[in-house]
């Protein structure tokens, strides 16, 4: 897709493989890194539309991740979409508090997952 393509951020190959294939299918570009170091030495040669960043991650976790790319002005108007396991009240608000600008839960539904990525992609 000539918007730039789209950087998946989790560390679980599963859920990888089968984000990677939904959004591949759905016509975009997808770059992939596994951790917080993966995902910022790709940002050193890529520029992405949106970041899709699991919020759980070995090391530097996605939400100090999303607020470091933020505050860097190379990097704060890359979209970014927290994709998350913690479905609890106030999680959501914990994500766009650090910076995120919308928010998935999983497990993750394909046509909520394609929704929420051509709005971000519209912007």
């Amino acid at each position: 897709m000539a918007n730039g393509p789209i950087l998946v951020v989790e560390d679980n190959p599963t859920n990888m493989k089968l984000m990677t294939f939904l959004l591949a299918s759905g016509g975009y570009d997808v770059i992939s890194a596994r951790n917080a170091q993966e995902a910022l030495a790709l940002l050193e040669t890529s520029a992405p539309r949106l970041i899709l960043m699991d919020v759980q991650l070995p090391g530097m976790d996605g939400l100090e991740l999303t607020r470091r790319l933020k505050a860097d002005p190379r990097t704060r108007d890359i979209a970014i979409v927290a994709v998350t396991a913690y479905a609890m009240k106030g999680d959501e608000q914990k994500a766009l508090d650090a910076g995120c600008d919308g928010y998935i839960s999983k497990p993750i539904q394909p046509r909520v997952v394609l929704d929420v990525v051509a709005e971000r992609m519209r912007h």
